[in-house]
């Protein structure tokens, strides 16, 4: 059977047996506690970016989120300090992420013109990427933490579905900025996140501020930096994945 898009959400519970899924897509699908039996799973691909949050993937009854965990460390250097409790462990995890950036942006600046905009399978461009990451800056520090009257830079990219959620995208530019204006707007938040940790005390990682995206609900400050540090570790590793794809096409 030929695969098809399919927005079907009506599945949950199904039992499917026999089913040929071969080179099928899931996109944004709802899988916790699927149970696969017997199956080939030769060449699967799974991108989960809450993988880490407290669960489990058991393969032949092995749970191999450590040992994913464990190697997504190895390779990203600095990557498992994103979860530092205090300030100095905070300074020093986004020193690291910052020196990782500035690799992958010396690595991009060695690409073929163009680089930056060329999407893979439909996934945010790199230029795209960096622009989201101003508005998760923006979301996390701008809005939540520091509580600006203008939190928002019009170069952040808006996550897909955004003005459902409350956010406001009239703020932002709906033409295709400059790879150039994204460096600039990229490298202001970044600098911004540096001056905050800098003088970031225990007292103020402590403090309480409403979720921006849950306005019922509480985040500490850590929280909203663990948070932003999660957004750049995993962005980075996606961008990093679809380089390498750019970069394999003869």
């Amino acid at each position: 059977m030929a695969a098809t898009e399919s927005d079907d959400t009506g599945v949950a519970g199904a039992r499917f047996a026999g089913t040929d899924l071969a080179g099928a897509r899931f996109i944004g699908a709802d899988l916790s506690r699927a149970v696969l039996r017997g199956v080939d799973v030769s060449g699967m691909e799974i991108e989960s970016p809450w993988l880490f949050e407290g669960g489990s993937l058991s393969v032949n009854g092995v749970d191999v989120v450590p040992l994913v965990e464990a190697e997504l460390n190895r390779r990203f250097p600095g990557r498992a300090d994103r979860r530092a409790t205090d300030p100095d462990g905070l300074r020093t995890a986004w020193a690291s992420l910052e020196h990782t950036w500035a690799g992958t942006l010396a690595r991009v600046d060695a690409m073929p013109a163009g680089t930056v905009d060329v999407s893979v399978d439909g996934e945010w461009t790199f230029a795209q990427t960096l622009r989201h990451l101003v508005l998760a800056t923006d979301v996390w520090l701008s809005r939540t933490v520091l509580d600006l009257d203008q939190p928002f830079h019009p170069l952040g990219l808006p996550h897909r579905g955004a003005g459902e959620d409350g956010l406001d995208t009239s703020v932002f530019v709906t033409t295709t900025p400059a790879y150039a204006e994204v460096l600039q707007a990229r490298a202001g938040r970044v600098a911004m996140v540096r001056d905050f940790l800098a003088t970031v005390t225990p007292d103020t990682l402590g403090e309480s501020h409403t979720d921006p995206w849950s306005p019922a609900n509480e985040q500490t400050t850590l929280a909203c930096l663990h948070t932003i540090l999660e957004e750049e570790w995993e962005h980075h590793r996606y961008a990093v994945r679809d380089l390498d794809a750019i970069g394999a096409v003869p």
